[in-house]
């Protein structure tokens, strides 16, 4: 690995107890592996709190805010409102993750509209990117971001995608940025890599998804950000570029989407 590799782990949920054991060493070795800066997403009031506190006290981890489509049926009275007030805290750069998932269908598809919107309403307020979380439902998330697309610029992630080609064009279209995680690297995803060929140079990024998806050779670990260097060395194969040249483009499409410095 080069010395010079600059990464940004764009959706990490460092929160997670996985991590409360080893947090201090993971986060050491994801420097070591020349990764610059994390984003800690949440997923809840309660693990978006987590992760503005991890934020706070570590200087190269970041924070997005919101309630994802799986959470919103247990989302108790005043947790919207908590996560208004997270939105105001020291190093949130994003809104999310939000979005829509049928696959899992443990909350209403007229519930995770209603979350999904008020989070697209909330990134356009405060001109905060949002972080979109898709699981078949690119149809019903399309339609919306359409919509919001009307009432003025969209500024976002489709995180960890696994769409089609078209899906991607449409996106990017639209102004958002398309992320990869550990899938784009497994044994069976060709077509997956094919799609990320496609998806323009300033609007790609790379994540690791932690403690999820790790890609291969790690597959069935636990992941971490340090491990976000095989994405990205599996994606810059695919797209013909150096490891270096496409870490350093990521990198800057990252810092212009979350408005790091």
């Amino acid at each position: 690995m080069s010395s010079s590799l600059v990464l940004i782990d764009t959706h990490a949920h460092l929160g997670q107890q996985e991590f409360d054991a080893d947090r201090a060493e993971v986060l050491a070795r994801a420097r070591e592996a020349g990764v610059v800066a994390t984003i800690a997403i949440g997923y809840s009031a309660d693990t978006s709190a987590a992760v503005v506190e991890l934020a706070a006290r570590h200087a190269e981890l970041y924070a997005a805010v919101g309630i994802q489509p799986n959470d919103c049926a247990k989302a108790l009275p005043g947790d919207w409102d908590r996560i208004l007030a997270l939105v105001d805290a020291k190093k949130v750069v994003a809104i999310g993750e939000t979005g829509l998932d049928l696959y899992w269908d443990v909350a209403p598809l007229e519930l995770q509209q209603d979350y999904f919107d008020r989070h697209l309403r909330l990134s356009q307020a405060r001109k905060l990117p949002f972080v979109v979380h898709t699981r078949e439902t690119d149809a019903e998330v399309l339609a919306m971001l359409r919509e919001a697309r009307q009432r003025g610029p969209l500024m976002g992630v489709m995180h960890s995608f696994t769409g089609t080609a078209e899906t991607a064009a449409e996106c990017v279209e639209l102004g958002m940025c398309i992320s990869f995680a550990g899938m784009v690297t497994f044994k069976k995803s060709d077509a997956l890599r094919a799609v990320a060929a496609t998806v323009p140079a300033d609007r790609i990024l790379v994540e690791t998804d932690s403690p999820y998806l790790s890609p291969h050779p790690l597959r069935g670990k636990r992941n971490e950000p340090a491990h976000v260097v095989h994405t990205a060395a599996c994606l810059a194969e695919v797209r013909g570029e150096s490891l270096d040249d496409f870490a350093r483009q990521t990198t800057e499409n990252a810092r212009r989407l979350f408005g790091l410095r």
